[in-house]
């Protein structure tokens, strides 16, 4: 072997990257001491860039292609080698590989419930999560600003803090959208886009876009998801009236198939259909012709209006329901006062008690303050 032979075989003449950890956004070339031959090949393939640093200095950035490294396509990496034009010497500088693939299906949701005062509710709390992705624009600033020196720099590296970023940005989006809580699940792609849209200076300074950003679900705490059912479950009654029947049919049909209920669901049964046949003889009568329909009677009564419960707001926190009485005794201790927040059902958001009409009357029948002592 020559000394030529020699000299070639320390000198690096191929720079290419592969990669199948679909997780690795920068692998910086391992060069193990071995200088960089002026005239190497350079591979950069599709959803790649190659970002070369001389001297600590942020050089030549190479799109997907096929480079030999000489001074016409290097035109930064010769301005700060001071090569002439001809001058074929080996040089050493670092070669960092980024990917500019979409990284996808990456997770971000609310680490603690979102604040926020819904137009329905009142003050209430929500959870939100979802999918996005990412990818480098710059390869040049995502090296400077974020990966520095790091010979290989993964995807969760740098996924918690776009995480913080998109919940940052989503609390202030959806606290400001003055969207009802009940119509969030209808408008979850415009909320994904105004997120993204928000965000998108931000990362843009890393060198950075996020393509793509869902809201996957919207949830609200469980004891408000319970009064919605129960609301939910009012609504789909309708009639009570006919709610009743409906139960009772449904009660002999259960009793009528549970042979071990004996003589009671037989006589549950019996008197659930006399009453039922009562109620439905009531509505006919016989005539000349057959059964005729009449109009009953009298018309029944209007049920009971529903007695108003309320609820207290303090120091952020909300107690209730309580009852009118309830609240009565509370005036009485003084734990209720003319200022206390207040809210029921039916209210366009919370008042002072002294200025709600049902329970001003509460501060009135109190006794004046004793005179003093003689």
């Amino acid at each position: 072997m020559g000394i030529f032979d020699f000299l070639t075989g320390e000198f690096i003449d191929v720079i290419e990257w592969t990669d199948d950890t679909r997780d690795t956004m920068v692998w910086r070339f391992q060069r193990e001491g071995h200088e960089i031959k002026y005239g190497a090949k350079l591979t950069v393939r599709e959803g790649q860039a190659a970002v070369f640093v001389h001297e600590g200095q942020l050089a030549d950035v190479f799109t997907p292609g096929l480079y030999m490294l000489e001074t016409n396509n290097m035109p930064v990496m010769t301005t700060l080698q001071h090569w002439d034009h001809g001058f074929k010497s080996p040089f050493k500088s670092e070669i960092y590989f980024v990917s500019t693939t979409r990284f996808n299906n990456l997770k971000w949701g609310t680490k603690n419930p979102i604040m926020l005062r819904d137009p329905e509710f009142g003050p209430t709390r929500l959870r939100a999560f979802g999918t996005y992705t990412v990818r480098v624009t710059d390869p040049g600033r995502f090296l400077q600003e974020i990966v520095g020196t790091d010979g290989e720099f993964t995807m969760d590296e740098i996924s918690y803090q776009i995480r913080n970023i998109i919940v940052q940005e989503f609390s202030r989006a959806i606290a400001a959208s003055g969207i009802p809580v009940l119509d969030m699940a209808a408008n979850t792609a415009d909320l994904g886009k105004l997120v993204a849209g928000a965000i998108s200076n931000t990362v843009a300074e890393y060198g950075l876009t996020l393509p793509e950003l869902y809201v996957e679900n919207i949830s609200l705490p469980p004891a408000v998801e319970k009064a919605l059912d129960k609301r939910t479950s009012m609504g789909l009654a309708g009639d009570l009236g006919a709610y009743t029947q409906y139960s009772a049919a449904e009660a002999m049909t259960t009793a009528a198939a549970n042979p071990s209920g004996g003589g009671m669901g037989a006589g549950l049964g019996v008197g659930m259909g006399m009453a039922m046949g009562q109620q439905m003889a009531g509505h006919s009568q016989p005539g000349p012709w057959g059964a005729r329909p009449v109009e009953p009677s009298q018309t029944p009564p209007p049920p009971p209006k529903a007695e108003a419960v309320w609820h207290i707001a303090e120091n952020g926190q909300t107690r209730g329901p309580f009852s009118r009485a309830a609240m009565g005794r509370m005036a009485s201790a003084g734990e209720l006062t003319r200022q206390s927040q207040v809210w029921t059902a039916g209210q366009d958001g919370w008042m002072q008690a002294g200025d709600v009409t049902e329970l001003a009357q509460l501060f009135t029948v109190l006794p004046p303050p004793p005179p003093p002592p003689m």
